[in-house]
């Protein structure tokens, strides 16, 4: 089974080439904003800007040339654990999982070393949301 794989991969043409980063845009739904904010500014000691966009309020994490996001509360925005997970990736992952912590939000899957590829874990925010966190080696 492998082998087909493999003759596929080699075979296939992109549709089209992927520019990177793939991810232009994420947005975290909050069912209060004030709260979510508090929390990630805490979890990643950074500050966020809040605004009002299409009707939906909206708190911005800092961009620094990377794909932006935001936590978004409104009517079509349900936090949940279900459904894609959302990996920040960070320096320290024992500190950002202690902030986590101490803000409020609980661990749902403790640091895990998977070899070259660094460390992951998860942590449920203020909001219920399942949010993950990858350690580059």
């Amino acid at each position: 089974m492998r082998w087909l794989v493999a003759a596929l991969m080699a075979v296939a043409q992109p549709v089209m080439a992927a520019e990177a980063p793939m991810i232009g845009w994420f947005e975290i739904p909050v069912s209060q904003l004030a709260r979510a904010q508090r929390f990630y500014e805490a979890v990643f000691a950074m500050r966020m800007t809040v605004d009002t966009v299409d009707g939906y309020k909206m708190a911005f994490f800092p961009g620094d040339g990377q794909p932006g996001g935001a936590l978004v509360q409104g009517d079509v925005y349900v936090p949940g654990k279900v459904g894609p997970i959302l990996y920040f990736r960070t320096a320290n992952i024992d500190a950002v999982l202690a902030r986590a912590v101490t803000a409020g939000g609980r661990v749902l899957y403790p640091k895990k070393d998977i070899g070259p590829n660094g460390w992951v874990a998860e942590f449920e925010d203020s909001e219920g949301n399942r949010i993950a966190l990858s350690q580059p080696r």
